[in-house]
């Protein structure tokens, strides 16, 4: 069946990519040699996602020999099999997202009434701390939702962990996906010795502790709430770090005129990120890198907007992808584009 193959000293970070977008096959065992780690994959993996981890490991995917691993609970609705009616089963959502110790799941309003035995089930099956679930979608300039306890212990505060990094954070008070954990890796690979870059939008410092985690360079951390502004500062402690970030509190269009031109500026706020483009790239040193971030169906549209703000500059596209799903038929898509 379908595996990869790791060498070993990476295989418990691609395994922890894997197991947080459910991509393993958990019928069949992991197995090692001497110097590598065989995982099985699910029928139907994420291409992106696996192509992703394999432009940034030394991983060979084929058909490998996995044994069968003895009978175990494939995924939480098991737990629901005797508190459910099937014709309401098919209405719960099967993913979810896990932030540390906290699960958080999403319930449609056709199965709202069995929410407690959900969130217990996922209890169960994730053996993780506790479980909540999303009551609103990101919202407002904080980029805040609501949660709503379910099962475990009611405790928002928690450590994620990612790529040997550690991110404190509440996340129904600040904005924090894991989902784009391979994003991250994928601009800190990007980031080159000395550059001095601006995070428009950076919440608890993610991808600026991310790059400072790896790279000597200088990264200004900036967000309008306060509480990812608290974060950033314990996130910095919390990690060793080559490269040095800057927190800032406030609104980006009244602190850039603090802050020096810069080598690349990041922009991932999808929703919104269109009408602070002419603010990006006018602070942009010459041939500096705009890694940016939009809902779209179409590359053309993303490309077009930074192009008709550049003007008459000269714009190099370097890399345009798509990042996640956001909804049927529109994405969130980065691109890394060039301005001379």
């Amino acid at each position: 069946m379908i595996g990869l193959r790791i060498i070993k000293k990476d295989a418990d970070t691609v395994r922890k990519n894997l197991i947080n977008d459910n991509q393993i096959n958990l019928e069949y065992k992991l197995y090692n040699d001497e110097d590598y780690v065989y995982i099985p994959l699910i029928s139907e993996y994420d291409k992106e996602l696996v192509n992703s981890l394999i432009d940034q490991y030394s991983i060979v995917l084929d058909d490998y020999d996995f044994v069968m691993a003895k009978h175990r609970v494939r995924n939480f609705m098991e737990y629901l099999d005797d508190k459910i009616p099937d014709n309401q089963k098919e209405f719960i959502c099967k993913s979810f997202d896990t932030i540390g110790d906290i699960v958080i799941i999403e319930i449609p309003e056709e199965v709202e009434d069995q929410k407690y035995d959900i969130g217990k089930a996922v209890l169960n099956f994730t053996k993780r701390r506790s479980v909540y679930y999303k009551k609103s979608s990101v919202q407002g300039v904080m980029r805040t939702r609501q949660l709503e306890f379910l099962a475990g212990i009611d405790d928002l505060e928690t450590i994620h962990r990612e790529y040997g990094i550690r991110f404190k954070l509440n996340p129904s008070t600040v904005y924090f996906s894991p989902r784009l954990a391979t994003e991250r890796s994928r601009i800190v690979d990007q980031v080159v010795e000395d550059e001095t870059i601006i995070d428009f939008f950076a919440g608890i410092g993610s991808f600026p502790i991310s790059i400072a985690h790896k790279k000597r360079a200088k990264i200004y951390s900036v967000d309008i709430n306060p509480e990812a502004y608290k974060y950033v500062n314990e996130n910095i402690k919390l990690n060793k770090l080559i490269g040095e970030v800057i927190p800032i509190q406030g609104d980006i269009n009244e602190v850039i005129c603090d802050l020096p031109l810069a080598d690349r500026i990041l922009m991932n706020l999808p929703g919104s990120a269109r009408e602070f483009l002419p603010l990006a790239i006018n602070h942009l040193k010459k041939g500096g890198i705009l890694n940016y971030y939009e809902f779209s169906s179409e590359y053309e549209d993303v490309i077009r907007h930074v192009e008709e703000v550049a003007d008459n500059r000269d714009c190099e596209v370097l890399n345009i992808r798509k990042v996640k799903s956001q909804s049927p038929g529109i994405w969130h898509i980065g691109l890394d584009i060039k301005i001379n």
